[in-house]
């Protein structure tokens, strides 16, 4: 776990006053993170020439924290489901901490057998901490094997995400970047800051990429800035620059964002095709349907291998949890005996293109979905605050399923609508927070002076806790009452150092 990389503390903290080490080494993280080496492509054992298609698949595992032991003390709701097993579905908890940690016996295994896998792996803040709490060192050891041990190191990619698996579109902005620093925080101390660097692609919780122009915009510069060259994205999330469906969503696309001040930013990203993400993960289709997939003309004369791109929960639903094991190693034999269609990961793939003479300048355009209404409106060189509200309040009225709240994998719930009595504290505290530590952190001469104290660092975990998309995923009862009382425990902690 030491760092050999020159100049940096050989370790992080995991764990600080009791919390998870999530911020305090900003300047140091950013540092690590903007390296511009390949990560993949330098020792890849795809034969590029070959390959005609692609798949990457992805795992999304997460279980929120939750105020329910011992005086409303956070623990995992994976520990909750152990101590509680009549409770639900918690039964399944042994299947899901298995869950957690098998990847780090299916890789080290299918490598033996001379076989090429690959997987991107997606763990929220939330559970990394939760594991650590349960005392699962048998999991996180697992998951160290194959992310830091060089010989597995080709075969699975980490994606970054929200700590605190927030949805992005009805987050407070000025919180975004605290969640995706937080979370390269916390992974750079379990991980070290070798793992870290080799972070470049991101995953939305709950793929909700947000369509008004100012959210999206700080994202994906959040994302810039915090050395992410790639984010995943779902189909029906984003549009073309004329408002149509993608045309080629086997190949990666520029995602480009408009602010209402008419300032522009983009990012990279892969597109998650539509379709019952559980089901098509936990029998491996994407590998099926590559295999029906064919090289696409991106520019100039360059053809490159389309991608099939998936994600799906590595631990739900019984397809994940009983039948993926056996059905993500027939797909791995079955690619020993063919070069046409492999597996990839997200960077290993985008590396290759650029081997090849593609740039992300050369990749077709799209942006959020929604957005061509309001630039319809509203002139580029013209923005303004005001004209771009203009223009989202008449396409409201003009249309009413035109709405600001983005798109996820789903269109059948809504993380804001009926839950005021959760998103009025969430940013309230937010507020707080900003409004305690803000000053502070911009009169000190190093503002890691005031993120490594232990006031800052608990506030901020409870301002990410709460805003854990979980308390309003579940409807009103239980959940949402966990996050008044979060909310509670939060401005208590605010408090202390105010």
């Amino acid at each position: 776990m030491t760092s050999t990389i020159q100049g940096l503390p050989p370790t992080l903290e995991e764990m600080i006053d009791g919390v998870p080490n999530c911020s305090g080494w900003e300047a140091t993280v950013q540092a690590v993170t903007n390296r511009q080496e390949s990560i993949f492509w330098a020792r890849s054992n795809v034969n590029w020439a070959a390959v005609q298609s692609a798949f990457a698949i992805a795992l999304h595992m997460h279980q929120p924290t939750i105020p329910a032991a011992w005086e409303g003390g956070l623990i995992s709701n994976l520990q909750y489901m152990f101590e509680h097993p009549g409770e639900g579905d918690n039964h399944n908890a042994g299947a899901f901490a298995w869950c957690y940690g098998r990847m780090g016996d299916f890789i080290p295994e299918l490598v033996a057998q001379g076989a090429n896998p690959r997987v991107m792996l997606d763990y929220s803040g939330n559970l990394l901490w939760g594991l650590s709490q349960m005392g699962r060192a048998d999991v996180l050891n697992n998951l160290k094997r194959i992310t830091c041990d060089p010989t597995y190191q080709p075969y699975v990619e980490w994606l970054g995400t929200m700590w605190g698996h927030a949805v992005v579109p009805s987050t407070p902005i000025p919180d975004l970047k605290l969640h995706i620093q937080a979370w390269q925080h916390h992974f750079a101390a379990i991980f070290g800051w070798e793992a870290l660097a080799r972070v470049k692609g991101f995953s939305l919780p709950e793929m909700h990429l947000p369509n008004h122009p100012d959210t999206l915009y700080a994202l994906i510069t959040a994302l810039n800035e915090c050395g992410y060259r790639w984010m995943m994205v779902q189909e029906h999330t984003v549009e073309t620059l004329t408002g149509e469906g993608l045309a080629y969503k086997h190949l990666p696309h520029r995602l480009v964002a408009r602010n209402s001040q008419g300032e522009t930013t983009s990012i990279t990203v892969l597109i998650k095709t539509q379709g019952s993400d559980t089901k098509l993960v936990g029998q491996m289709q994407p590998y099926y349907e590559a295999k029906s997939q064919s090289s696409q003309p991106m520019v100039g004369n360059i053809a490159v291998p389309s991608l099939v791109t998936q994600i799906a929960d590595g631990e739900n639903g019984g397809v994940m949890m009983n039948e993926f094991p056996d059905a993500f190693r027939r797909a791995t034999y079955d690619m020993m005996h063919q070069t046409q269609t492999v597996a990839m990961t997200g960077t290993e793939y985008l590396e290759f293109l650029v081997a090849a003479g593609v740039q992300p300048e050369d990749l077709p355009t799209c942006q959020a979905a929604g957005q061509h209404q309001i630039w319809q409106q509203v002139a580029p060189d013209r923005a303004t605050p005001v004209a771009v509200e203009q223009a989202i309040a008449a396409t409201k009225q003009a249309n009413s399923n035109f709405h600001m709240e983005g798109a996820s994998w789903t269109n059948h719930i809504s993380w804001v609508q009926g839950y005021e009595n959760v998103l009025t504290p969430m940013n309230q505290l937010s507020a707080r927070f900003h409004q305690v530590f803000d000053p502070q952190i911009q009169a000190a001469a190093d503002p890691q002076t005031v993120t490594r104290t232990e006031a800052y660092r608990r506030a901020l975990l409870h301002v990410m806790v709460l805003e854990t998309s979980c308390f309003r995923y579940w409807g009103q009862g239980q959940w949402t009452d966990y996050a008044q009382r979060l909310f509670d425990q939060g401005m208590q902690a605010i408090a202390v150092a105010d």
